[in-house]
């Protein structure tokens, strides 16, 4: 069996997905994502000149070899683009050999290990009362988990206040657009959103909050330590995690839960964090981190140390990385959540898949594969749109974390 072809879809129903599908001389065809919010081109240029001529006769069933191939060959590795590129092949490779064995791509890596996945969904607003409504919406969907994050006064188009409740999309202009952040107006405010939330709907639902890399250490402990009387189920992306040692010290102040590695690209970002037990959930993702070849080492890496999965699902994951990584939570036994930001109906008829949700679970579905499929004719008709995400900058000028 060999890879005859390959080829890039860019598609833009509502955002831009960069879709990889591989065929083979045998009729059976596989599809993976590349998408890398605001950077899609370079994954592109990647994908078409440096990987899919070294793919063709490749024996697609060698899906170590030629992950191997693509991360060992390439002598500058690592990083957003590589690492994408290589993740588009590996999807598109466990597709064709979930096809060939005429099975769901979950009892390929080894079967269940639950019956459904619970994920969080993400509400917000303005302000607190607007947050607190937010919420409230998701739990009369189902919802068992919920993120919330709320504007803050005085703080312009504070992170996670989408434009819409359901379809957020960050990626906003053809140029990145300036938002801003105050540290001590946060810490003032975002304590008051927990305590009204738990003051209106109790302690049965999880909830979650992300920091965004926006706090210091000494400030993200400080909020961790503000937000333990409400039993957080998480807060996340606290500091950045540049420096792995800096959550050291947030973990020796605090016992809210750490969460932290959707930007993560290989094992080596994450193995001191894990390591020394400074965080409670990774939250790699199958396109970030390689594949599904990858990130089942950094689950296995973190099942030693009790840390559970928690990937990033916003909707710069594609349906297709969305698919793979049901199957992958449904497998992995030390999976703790997954992020479901829902796409939009154009993205899902582009997209169409098998997997639904129910009750605050997704469910991945039994079709032969990862249960993702693209409609070309269709994705044709949605062409790229340039779009950046937004910067943050102090009030007095200065370059912030977004």
């Amino acid at each position: 069996m060999k890879i005859t072809a390959a080829r890039v879809i860019v598609t833009c129903p509502g955002r831009n997905f960069v879709t990889l599908k591989i065929e083979t001389d045998q009729g059976v065809y596989g599809i993976g994502d590349g998408t890398l919010n605001g950077r899609e081109l370079s994954v592109v240029a990647y994908l078409e000149e440096h990987v899919i001529s070294c793919l063709i006769g490749m024996d697609p069933r060698r899906i170590e070899d030629v992950w191997q191939y693509l991360y060992k060959g390439a002598y500058w590795r690592r990083g957003p683009v590589t690492m994408r590129a290589i993740a588009a092949v590996d999807m598109a490779l466990w597709d064709i050999k979930a096809k060939m064995a005429g099975m769901p791509l979950y009892q390929l890596l080894g079967g269940r290990s639950r019956d459904g996945v619970m994920v969080y969904g993400h509400a917000n607003g303005s302000d607190i009362a607007e947050t607190v409504d937010a919420v409230g919406q998701y739990i009369d969907m189902g919802y068992k988990a919920i993120r919330a994050q709320t504007g803050v006064p005085g703080i312009k188009d504070a992170y996670g206040v989408g434009r819409g409740k359901l379809y957020y999309e960050p990626a906003d202009a053809s140029l990145p657009s300036v938002t801003g952040w105050d540290t001590r107006k946060a810490l003032n405010y975002v304590p008051k959103l927990f305590e009204k939330l738990r003051e209106t709907y109790g302690f049965d639902h999880h909830l979650l909050h992300d920091g965004h890399h926006r706090y210091t250490p000494q400030e993200a402990a400080n909020l961790g330590k503000m937000l333990e009387p409400y039993q957080l189920f998480w807060l996340e992306d606290c500091t950045p995690a540049e420096n792995q040692e800096a959550f050291k010290l947030v973990r020796q102040h605090t016992v809210t839960p750490l969460a932290v590695g959707e930007i993560f690209n290989t094992i080596w970002d994450a193995k001191d964090l894990i390591q020394n037990q400074l965080i409670d959930y990774i939250r790699c993702t199958v396109v970030g981190a390689g594949g599904i070849t990858h990130l089942r080492r950094i689950a296995d890496l973190a099942a030693m140390y009790q840390i559970r999965t928690g990937s990033h699902g916003a909707t710069d994951l594609s349906p297709v990385t969305m698919g793979c990584a049901l199957h992958f939570d449904t497998w992995v036994p030390n999976f703790g959540i997954q992020e479901y930001m829902r796409h939009t109906p154009e993205t899902d008829a582009v997209f169409p898949h098998d997997y639904h949700f129910e009750a605050g679970e997704l469910f991945c579905g039994e079709t032969p594969g990862h249960g993702v499929d693209i409609d070309e004719k269709l994705a044709a008709k949605y062409p790229y749109k340039p779009a950046y995400l937004p910067v943050a900058r102090l009030e007095d000028g200065t370059m912030w974390s977004w």
